[in-house]
């Protein structure tokens, strides 16, 4: 019989590691991908907006059609007010190295959706990383879809999705840009049943935050919170309190278990607190003073 690990409770809440984007002066946008691009587009329009009058950088090193994506994308933002747009497309490192002024000035980066090893390889390491990050520093914003949205974290998950119950081997995962520390980011969440893998992943490693983003939706990450923005739902994985798992100590082809999980479920406009790991509840609103306003001395 295959044993599992037992986890001291106590011990593993002590040792969390705590959540935080890497620089507090900028904003992550991070989509769960397919956002409204063609009625309200609110997802869009906030990350247009955040641009300010700047320069907006639109990445497609994650796309096979890197043309087509940076055209569509392109007339989206202008449609939505961003004046001044720059295309950041490479096919290797070494192609990066004549490309700062392209970021220069620039208040906004969007990467797009496709593969997300291919804007670690082609970037990770680079001085465009660098570029980006003094945008971040700066107070600018990184926004990101489908791909582009599981680059954020410090680590990223390139593997392990079927329709049935996650095994404890079924799992492969990358180095990401690590904008925001101790997160893994999965994308297209709900609609491809990714939840096996994201439990995978947390079970891997209990002390990150794994946070599972629908099409359509997307969580805006300032400082030690995050919002989210759209029409489906996020989902917050917490390790901290596991108190079993087998995940180190049964073969491949068993299926993964895991005791004392938490699991928090998020929708449009609600908060998260990345420091505390729980949501903010809303304070409900007083109607009373509409229906019943207090009279005003001398009425």
């Amino acid at each position: 019989m295959a044993s599992g690990k037992k986890v001291n409770h106590k011990r593993s809440r002590v040792k969390a590691k705590r959540t935080k984007v890497t620089h507090k002066g900028g904003t992550l946008i991070i989509i769960g991908g397919r956002e409204d691009k063609t009625g309200e587009m609110r997802i869009l329009k906030e990350v247009a907006s955040r641009t300010d009058g700047g320069k907006m950088v639109i990445v497609t090193a994650a796309s096979e059609v890197a043309e087509e994506v940076w055209n569509d994308y392109y007339n989206i933002f202008r449609k939505l007010g961003v004046k001044q747009i720059e295309h950041f497309y490479v096919n290797q490192p070494e192609d990066t190295l004549d490309k700062e002024h392209l970021f220069r000035g620039a208040t906004t980066v969007f990467f797009t959706g496709g593969d997300q090893l291919k804007v670690t390889t082609k970037l990770g390491g680079t001085l465009v990383i660098d570029w980006m990050v003094e945008i971040f520093k700066n107070g600018g914003t990184l926004a990101g879809t489908s791909a582009g949205a599981s680059i954020m974290g410090e680590v990223m998950l390139v593997g392990g999705e079927n329709t049935e119950s996650h095994k404890v081997g079924n799992w492969m995962m990358a180095p990401g840009l690590r904008f925001v520390e101790n997160m893994i980011i999965d994308q297209h969440f709900a609609q491809r049943g990714r939840i096996g893998r994201l439990l995978g992943a947390v079970a891997l490693n209990p002390g990150i935050l794994g946070i599972g983003i629908d099409e359509g939706t997307a969580i805006i990450v300032e400082k030690d919170h995050f919002e989210i923005i759209g029409e489906n739902a996020v989902y917050v994985i917490d390790g901290r309190g596991v108190t079993y798992t087998n995940i180190s100590e049964a073969s491949a082809e068993k299926t993964m278990s895991m005791h004392d999980i938490r699991l928090h479920v998020l929708a449009d406009t609600e908060v998260f607190d990345l420091k505390l790991r729980r949501a903010i509840v809303p304070k409900p609103v007083d109607n009373s003073l509409k229906e019943n306003p207090r009279p005003i001395d001398g009425d």
